[in-house]
């Protein structure tokens, strides 16, 4: 074997998490691994006395214990627990499989199809040579929900949804049951037809950035940045393709517990946060440019210490706040229609 010539840049050295991503390897991000495992190590012990005994249920003490941090080999039980999903998957046992079996629909069926092979490329799990392989899990999960909720079908960016539940629970029947937790109530209207729920959120945003961090408002109006251009993708992915997955997975496991005001307390944290920076923007393309930026660097890779601030740096935001500005944002978006 050849060595390098002298000053010639050698490749970047990646490894597969225990998610099945391919990561780059390097010695910063070896120790946040490190660090970040003797947390997850110290949280286990806590939560496997946790789940000793009586069934979880919603208190002060589960929702702090989940705000920092669901250890994987608990997270799809939780979520599946708080979310309500196990309670539904148990009233309904033979449902899914009679979705899967349903009259093929061959417009659902050709859309789904499409989306499989663009889910996750840079997953060995989703790789076509894997064994096993999630691409026809993730397939019947899309598609049985198609068949499920008939008003909705497939709108893309739930592949990417359904890709992370199958990930988490290794199991398509628990997947149907947290998508449809997380479309129905969670996320209400990000995937149908209109994409009401999706518009209205956009527009909370808009309005809680115009009170919280008011010289970045002022200057997305100054240049003409619609919200929907910079935060679109952050809505209708939860995050995905984002943040980091061990962040959106931290996120996700607030989100089955406490709703979709944890999307607003981590978009409005990224632009807080790294409110001088956007604020260099000159022009329209810098501004977009700045918001991609904000989603990348240390602060979203030490996913610990984010889920930290985004319980402080926005400050309060009560859910009687969220509520009153989708009414005003969904009258709003009505006028415009």
């Amino acid at each position: 074997m050849e060595a390098p010539e002298s000053g010639s840049e050698q490749e970047p050295m990646t490894r597969i998490d225990e998610y099945g991503f391919e990561r780059l390897a390097g010695k910063e991000a070896d120790e946040l691994v490190s660090d970040y495992q003797a947390v997850l190590n110290r949280r286990a012990i806590k939560w496997r006395k946790l789940l000793q005994g009586s069934r979880l249920q919603r208190s002060l003490r589960v929702k702090r214990y989940i705000r920092k941090g669901i250890p994987n080999e608990y997270r799809s039980l939780i979520w599946m627990t708080v979310s309500g999903a196990q309670e539904q998957m148990e009233r309904n046992p033979v449902y899914y499989k009679k979705m899967l079996e349903t009259e093929e629909d061959p417009k659902l069926i050709e859309s789904v199809r499409t989306d499989i092979n663009r889910t996750f490329p840079d997953n060995v799990q989703f790789r076509r040579t894997a064994n096993p392989c999630l691409q026809q899990p993730l397939f019947n999960v899309l598609v049985a929900y198609g068949n499920h909720n008939k008003a909705i079908g497939y709108c893309q960016g739930m592949n990417f949804i359904a890709g992370y539940l199958l990930i988490v629970t290794k199991d398509e029947e628990k997947s149907f049951w947290l998508l449809d937790s997380l479309i129905k109530k969670i996320v209400p209207g990000f995937y149908s037809p209109t994409m009401i729920g999706l518009k209205t959120d956009q527009e909370v945003l808009a309005h809680l950035v115009r009170m919280k961090v008011p010289a970045v408002a002022e200057l997305m109006e100054r240049h003409n940045v619609m919200w929907t251009l910079v935060v679109s993708r952050w809505f209708i992915c939860l995050f995905i393709d984002i943040l980091p997955v061990e962040t959106v997975l931290r996120i996700w496991d607030c989100l089955f517990y406490e709703g979709s005001k944890i999307t607003f307390r981590v978009a409005l944290t990224l632009i807080k946060y790294h409110q001088a920076s956007i604020l260099e923007a000159n022009n329209f393309p810098a501004v977009c440019e700045k918001f991609k930026q904000i989603t990348r660097g240390p602060l979203v890779q030490d996913c610990h210490n984010f889920m930290k601030r985004i319980f402080t740096e926005p400050g309060r935001l009560p859910l009687s706040t969220i509520i009153r500005l989708r009414e005003i944002s969904r009258a709003q978006i009505d006028d415009q229609s």
